[in-house]
């Protein structure tokens, strides 16, 4: 490159950057600002009020009122508008403003500076707050820089390819507050990395040495050839010689991807000893494009859509989650997925109900036991990869996919993603059809083996044929999995688990795949999958189609209900976990993050299912 050709893309650098600073600062000033902060005010207040953080009085009006109290110790009411909903008495204030009001004073829509300092201001000063404080300030400037970006996809977002959609679908979770917090990133980094600007991103790659790394690989596969696959013969001959010119043969490494963020603001500077000493080579950019779905540092392959996600370290909180990647989960991926293979392969019920794992076929981790004691702690899941099975080569002549939390997305003009679907086959049928695609296979895991399964929306893909549900895809198996030992259908079967290290068991104290508790069991797979994504649905398909929630859990308890008649042989198995139990645990997010892992975070929530417990099919 030429002086020259390096000053024009300078500049062009400098000119996207001026154009991103106006865009932006006109976004603050346009109705689009109160807008986003209005929906990071309700969920904030809606997790406050459902998790009994802040005292509440539900008025006869259809009313939440908060108290609060402003700087000078004067009495604050925020008045919430909404109800509590049949599914898990969930809290869901209505789209209109919350308002703020005070003696002597009118009221007027509150900010969140108001609900910082007037609702969380009341709490004891600590970290945490001012921590969980500065995640709901930079989810509001993020969600509010995605929102103002010039529109992309045209057409209808039912129509639009799955891909498309990762990035198109912009709400994120729908019950945390935190729901895009990207801490780490700055709004340049979010511009560039979040999956809502489908920008195009190239990964840097490692040859780690193999005394300084650590793999595991499915049965199924040999990982040269996989890595060759995923490569090429050109890109992996290419590396292979960027190591011979040191003197170095790539058959003694393993080649490691690093997302282009972390690389920069973690790896180049943290594991410069390593790649001082040759135990790390840093290889260059590889020639494929990715783009970020939407949990953030899962990324798909734009170049050849056929070929792995790839799931990297990044170490950024959203969610109030750390999402760096611990190297006893990325072991465990493949050990998993060759599990829940053999199981599937060999019942007749999994097979004829059809569902899809994407199986995590490889993952390679640094080893950080190699490190001395002050950088092992820093070091800790910084540098590691996951290869998911891409779910293009899944999809059959005539099918479709959307990411399941994709139901309940709801365009700039209003239209539901799914309106066309359900204008086509009525809200009933279409339903109905939903649930036994979806609801089946994860009680059938429950029921018929003894695993419960964390399927929230993020972790499901609806499989469609033009709009009419066909089956699902499930994800993310590497710590989304829980069991009994003793109380799985083929104990013998069970995997030789990688053990959690005592210091993450420390950290995270809900990170584990074995107890003894069935109820943990039970729950794993029913707060994730009904009280976070089915409860979302049952409340949309209210809000939109008409379909009342009571209908909706009747109709899903009676699928469960026929599938136990069909199956008597799993009873042990519906008495250990039962569905219809009065209550569920569900994990207290917002308590979590403000007040700390000192004692357990959850809460016993009502279970909409329970009410159809002794009604017949």
């Amino acid at each position: 490159m030429n002086i020259l050709e390096a000053k024009q893309i300078e500049d062009q650098a400098k000119d996207a950057r001026d154009t991103w600073t106006t865009a932006w600062l006109a976004a603050l000033q346009s109705p689009r600002y109160r807008q986003v902060e209005q929906r990071v005010v309700r969920q904030l207040l809606q997790a406050l009020i459902y998790e009994g953080v802040v005292p509440c009085e539900y008025a006869r009006a259809g009313q939440f009122l908060v108290e609060g109290s402003d700087p000078q110790g004067r009495a604050v009411q925020y008045r919430c508008p909404g109800e509590m909903k049949t599914s898990f008495g969930l809290v869901k204030l209505d789209r209109g403003p919350v308002l703020r009001a005070a003696r002597d004073e009118d009221a007027r829509p509150a900010t969140l500076a108001d609900v910082c300092a007037e609702v969380l201001g009341r709490l004891p000063p600590s970290d945490r707050l001012a921590a969980f404080i500065d995640e709901l300030e930079q989810t509001l400037a993020k969600d509010l820089q995605a929102h103002s970006q010039p529109a992309g996809a045209s057409g209808p977002a039912a129509q639009r390819a799955y891909d498309e959609l990762e990035g198109d679908i912009m709400d994120a979770h729908l019950y945390h507050p935190s729901y895009k917090s990207r801490i780490g990133f700055s709004l340049d980094d979010n511009r560039r990395y979040g999956p809502e600007f489908k920008q195009p991103l190239a990964l840097h790659w490692l040859a780690v040495h193999q005394r300084a790394a650590r793999m595991n690989h499915s049965t199924r596969l040999d990982y040269r050839q996989l890595i060759q696959a995923e490569l090429g013969d050109a890109e992996y001959a290419r590396f292979a010689a960027l190591l011979a010119q040191q003197g170095k043969d790539i058959g003694e490494y393993l080649l490691l991807p690093v997302h282009p963020w972390q690389w920069q603001q973690r790896i180049a500077t943290l594991f410069h000893a390593e790649l001082a000493d040759g135990s790390v080579v840093w290889l260059g950019t590889g020639s494929d494009s990715y783009r970020p779905q939407q949990s953030i540092r899962t990324l798909a392959n734009h170049s050849a859509p056929e070929k792995a996600y790839v799931k990297l370290s990044l170490s950024i909180t959203n969610t109030s989650t750390s999402r760096i990647l611990a190297a006893h989960t990325v072991m465990n991926g493949p050990i998993v997925t060759d599990w829940l293979h053999r199981l599937i392969g060999s019942d007749p019920t999994a097979r004829e109900l059809d569902f899809v794992i994407l199986g995590e076929v490889l993952g390679v981790s640094f080893n950080y036991d190699t490190l001395p004691e002050p950088r092992k702690a820093r070091a800790y899941g910084t540098l590691g990869a996951i290869w998911r099975e891409s779910l293009h080569g899944y999809l059959r002549d005539g099918e479709a996919a959307v990411p399941f939390n994709g139901l309940c997305h709801v365009d700039d003009t209003g239209n539901p993603l799914i309106a066309p679907w359900i204008e086509r086959h009525g809200v009933h049928a279409w339903t109905e059809r939903l649930l036994h695609v979806a609801v089946t296979p994860i009680i059938h895991m429950l029921f018929a083996h003894g695993i419960g399964m964390e399927s929230h929306a993020q972790n499901i893909v609806l499989i469609h044929q033009d709009g009419w549900p066909a089956r699902i895809a499930l994800k993310d198996f590497h710590d989304g999995v829980r069991y009994s030992p003793a109380h799985l259908a083929q104990p013998e079967l069970a995997p030789n688990l990688v053990p959690v290290p005592a210091t993450h068991a420390r950290i995270n104290r809900n990170s584990f795949i074995l107890t003894d508790d069935l109820d943990a069991v039970r729950d794993f797979s029913c707060d994730a999958f009904f009280f976070i994504c089915m409860a979302e649905t049952a409340i949309f398909l209210a809000r939109h189609h008409g379909l009342p929630e009571t209908e909706f859990w009747a109709m899903t308890a009676k699928l469960i209900r026929q599938y136990q008649q069909r199956h008597p042989q799993h009873a042990e198995r519906y008495a250990a976990f039962d569905v219809f139990a009065p209550t569920f645990q569900v994990e207290e997010l917002t308590k979590r993050r403000l007040l700390g892992d000192a004692e357990p975070r959850f809460r016993q929530v009502p279970n909409p299912l329970h009410a159809f417990r002794d009604v017949a099919c």
